[in-house]
């Protein structure tokens, strides 16, 4: 018996939303918000009615009947660390999308819609693999600061979706198997998976690793601390160079990868020297992951909009292959792992976690 999930995907410009039936989609929307209409309201919670009522007039216009579905599954917002998995939304999750427990984000609205929609139709509701996933083994949460511990924020949905395409493509589960992914995007993550469960991987949304389009990644730290404290910048001044006005934008004025690389191919020896350095950065990010897996390493994952760069992946690739395979899967499909979380358990293949 086929399953139909409605899958809400909230960014800070546009909501993503789909139907699947089972895997395959059957919707697939992307709602884009104008400054004006996201600008109206104070907080992001503010914006849930505005959201939720975009979606439901999309589905109706698209014809679709809300009462066919069997699930509805949101994208997972900045909640307490937790282990990887699909959780079902409940009071204690709600509590913590809407106050903002670790921080204010477009996505913590996922769940909260998710909620909303299945409740009216007396059906489960569940986010898969948050940013906040949180499996890293204690040694790799010693900073060498005591007031400060290494965080674990990445791109938890789409790298553990890779991996699991990886270990099915090779008959294997996902459990089953040592790899390291690394999601080239506007950030850059680069986690060690063993087990099925990502040991260490860097604190992509704080600018920690390599340098990527729009974050810093790790700094020489004396430097950075005389920035910070030469009275030129504000503390916000000082975030924004590490997120949103670090990495490539800073030194090129462009975020986007492919004008990089035209550029580079046109001569430009600043844009390669910058392009190179990055993907540098990834290929010494992936071999400190082999030293986290003692170097049983079944393959190395390349994915994000990034990978679609040829380029680029034959830049780090060169330089990691003699560690594993390279795998490369380009792009992002968030929306399909987002429905498989929610089928996996629908289907009995695993049960729904609890949020505490």
């Amino acid at each position: 018996m086929s399953m139909k999930m409605l899958v809400i995907n909230p960014g800070s410009t546009s909501t993503k939303i789909a139907v699947y039936e089972d895997e395959k989609a059957i919707v697939l929307e992307t709602l884009r918000h104008t400054a004006e209409e996201i600008g109206r309201y104070a907080s992001i919670f503010e914006q849930f009615d505005f959201r939720k009522d975009v979606i439901l007039k999309v589905l109706k216009d698209k014809k679709f009947d809300i009462n066919e579905l069997d699930a509805v599954v949101g994208r997972g917002g900045l909640l307490k660390p937790i282990e990887g998995g699909t959780y079902d939304v409940n009071e204690a999750m709600l509590e913590d999308l809407k106050v903002g427990v670790l921080g204010q984000h477009a996505s913590n609205l996922g769940g909260i819609i998710a909620n909303e929609i299945a409740k009216g139709l007396n059906i489960p509701s569940y986010i898969v693999d948050p940013v906040v996933v949180d499996e890293m083994d204690e040694v790799a949460r010693v900073s060498g600061m005591p007031e400060i511990e290494r965080m674990s924020i990445f791109h938890a949905l789409n790298q553990k979706a890779v991996a699991k395409r990886y270990a099915k493509e090779n008959d294997k589960k996902y459990s089953d198997v040592n790899v390291i992914v690394a999601h080239l995007g506007g950030g850059i993550s680069v986690g060690a998976h063993r087990d099925g469960r990502v040991i260490d991987v860097n604190n992509a949304l704080d600018g920690e690793g390599p340098f990527s389009p729009e974050r810093s990644g790790g700094l020489p730290i004396g430097s950075l601390v005389k920035m910070c404290y030469s009275g030129k910048y504000t503390i916000q001044e000082i975030k924004k160079k590490i997120t949103g006005k670090g990495g490539i934008v800073a030194y090129l004025g462009s975020n986007d990868t492919r004008e990089v690389g035209k550029m580079a191919d046109a001569g430009d020896e600043k844009a390669k020297l910058i392009q190179d350095a990055m993907a540098y950065q990834v290929a010494k990010e992936i071999g400190q992951c082999a030293a986290v897996l003692s170097g049983k390493v079944d393959a190395i994952i390349l994915t994000g909009g990034i990978a679609y760069s040829k380029y680029i992946t034959e830049y780090i690739s060169e330089r990691v292959e003699f560690i594993a395979p390279v795998v490369i899967y380009p792009g992002e499909d968030e929306m399909l792992a987002l429905a498989q979380g929610a089928l996996s358990v629908l289907n009995g293949e695993e049960e729904a976690k609890e949020y505490k």
